[in-house]
């Protein structure tokens, strides 16, 4: 008899033997797990693993869907492959690329002499994916040498992934085909194209958009959303990132390995100034504006691109002052809660709007006020004797999450404000046809300042990141398009020197940790990218918020 292991199923509480090697499809089948849609992989010890994985230790396996956030990113990276393979069967000799998540879908372009993104070349490529999809294709994994997958990815003219793959230390990889067609994934994909029932192909902006399902009913599609300014700036650091040739992970890499990194740190901090000192020209041209509001999410730099703005408007001869929304919080017992009896302090509720409008008011009819400060151990405000009373040069400016949501200013004059919304919008993949997630820079930096400011382990900060995500969803985004200016934090530099922070918190994660495969996805995402030194990082820069040694007082 052969060798047997114990195997536990998560999803039918059930411990069994069963040979050394078996699969997860043959545990799937012989426990006969339900869910709720159709399964895609598997939790195997706290990693995410492909229905044809084979098992020789014991294991806990706990089988997952299109509803869990790691069965989503597969359904995701297997439509963008569908997507590439009928775009390469229509034009085989187009460059196919998947450029931004925007409008709550997924930018792609196909370029190449003569295309036009029409209507009918559109609905072709959707009319071929759904027949690919319909002939229940199985994407194939396999592992082979990493010389023979840069001769397979060099005839096919994937320039981005050759740079990357010639740098990687691998005598080995894993590529997937469909088909016939080859591709690398940062990332598994599902068994075959059956699995995706429910997608769409629509024009938008100058090119097209990828629907996908909505992750808490995927029998619906994510509902569009126009980003117009979101675009407009994903579209004109898209153009920057190409003419300077740092289009993928792998060319910001060759510029590291050139020793031009610290020309990289320059040109990428320039333009960030650059943008501030033309945000503050415009606010100086505007003589109306009284009030500066500057809104993101979590870890997208707002506090110190305020500061940063301040000098610039100090610059052409403004004299700005910051007004903290934090010190505005009602009093605790006035605090709402949510839906499990916790204090919501992200909620709008939680700001005294009354006192907040009224001061701005008060402030602008040129009157004298007494300033609130917030004590967060008694969740009491006070007011300890510092007043503000400001002038025609004087512009103030006010910093929080809600401070694009039009009910934190309803008793404001439109046209006194000024409205900025910030966020780290990740400007290069990791090749064409792998993005960046925006969320996952974020993540990263905050992994960082939570350790460093806060005492935070990794693991505190990946088991909040959803209820912050949440957060941001309610109370950010939607407003995001309210903003008279984007302004985009992330450096193109920046994950190269964020590495050697991240990864040392990362690993302290043990595989019994839920968030063991979290971790395990940023540990590969952060090893694509090259050790960048911070040396020359100056101490006005938004990164200084996270790494410390910032010239700014936080």
């Amino acid at each position: 008899m052969g060798k047997i292991i114990k195997i536990r199923c998560e999803n039918t509480d059930i411990e069994k033997e069963y040979p050394l090697g078996t699969s997860l499809n043959d545990i799937l089948e012989d426990q006969k797990v339900k869910l709720d849609y159709p399964v895609l992989a598997a939790i195997v010890n706290n990693e995410v693993e492909e229905l044809s994985y084979e098992i020789f230790k014991a294991k806990t396996v706990k089988f997952i869907d299109i509803t869990h956030k790691d069965g989503m990113r597969m359904y995701i990276r297997s439509l963008y492959f569908v997507f590439m393979k009928a775009a390469y069967e229509l034009f085989p000799d187009a460059e196919v690329r998947i450029d931004h998540s925007v409008s709550k879908g997924y930018y792609c372009e196909i370029i190449g002499e003569g295309i036009e993104h029409n209507i009918q070349l559109i609905s072709d490529i959707e009319n071929r994916m759904r027949k690919i999809v319909d002939a229940d294709i199985p994407f194939l994994r396999r592992d082979i040498l990493n010389t023979k997958a840069i001769d397979i990815f060099e005839k096919k003219g994937y320039h981005d992934k050759v740079c990357l793959f010639k740098q990687s230390p691998s005598l080995y990889t894993s590529i997937y085909s469909l088909n016939g067609l080859d591709d690398y994934f940062y990332g598994y994909l599902v068994p075959s194209t059956k699995h995706l029932f429910n997608f769409d192909l629509v024009p938008i902006y100058k090119a097209m958009l990828l629907r996908v399902p909505s992750p808490k009913n995927p029998e619906n599609l994510r509902p569009i959303v126009m980003q117009d300014k979101m675009f407009e700036v994903l579209e004109e650091h898209k153009e920057w990132v190409r003419i300077l040739k740092t289009t993928s992970v792998g060319r910001v890499n060759e510029q590291v390995i050139d020793g031009k990194e610290g020309d990289l740190i320059k040109v990428a901090e320039a333009l960030q100034e650059k943008k501030i000192a033309i945000i503050a020209e415009n606010v100086k041209a505007n003589k109306n504006v009284k009030l500066i509001l500057v809104s993101g999410p979590s870890s997208s730099g707002k506090t110190t691109f305020s500061k940063r703005l301040a000098v610039q408007l100090r610059v052409v001869g403004l004299k700005p002052v910051m007004l903290s929304i934090d010190n505005y919080f009602v009093d605790r017992d006035k605090t709402p809660k949510d839906e499990f009896g916790e204090y919501d302090f992200e909620a709008l509720e939680a700001i005294d709007m009354t006192l907040f409008n009224k001061n701005i008011n008060d402030l602008k009819e040129g009157k004298k006020i007494s300033l609130p400060k917030f004590d967060f151990t008694e969740g009491k405000k006070y007011f300890d004797g510092e007043t503000l009373k400001i002038d025609d040069e004087t512009i103030v400016i006010a910093e929080g999450i809600h401070a694009l949501n039009p009910k934190l200013t309803s008793e404001v004059d439109e046209d006194i404000k000024f409205k900025i919304y910030i966020s780290a919008l990740t400007q290069i993949g990791i090749d064409g046809h792998n993005r960046i997630p925006t969320t996952d820079n974020r993540l990263v930096r905050r992994i960082i300042r939570d350790n460093k400011y806060r005492g935070y382990t990794a693991l505190d900060t990946l088991r909040r990141w959803d209820s912050v995500r949440r957060g941001e969803g309610i109370n950010i985004f939607p407003y995001q398009e309210e903003a008279d200016v984007m302004f985009n934090s992330a450096l193109l530099y920046e994950l190269g020197v964020l590495k050697k922070y991240a990864v040392p918190l990362l690993k302290e994660i043990w595989q019994i940790e839920p968030e063991f495969a979290e971790a395990q996805r940023l540990l590969k995402l952060l090893s694509y990218f090259k050790d960048i030194n911070e040396d020359e990082i100056p101490p006005t820069s938004i990164l200084r918020e996270f790494l410390g040694q910032s010239s700014f007082h936080y």
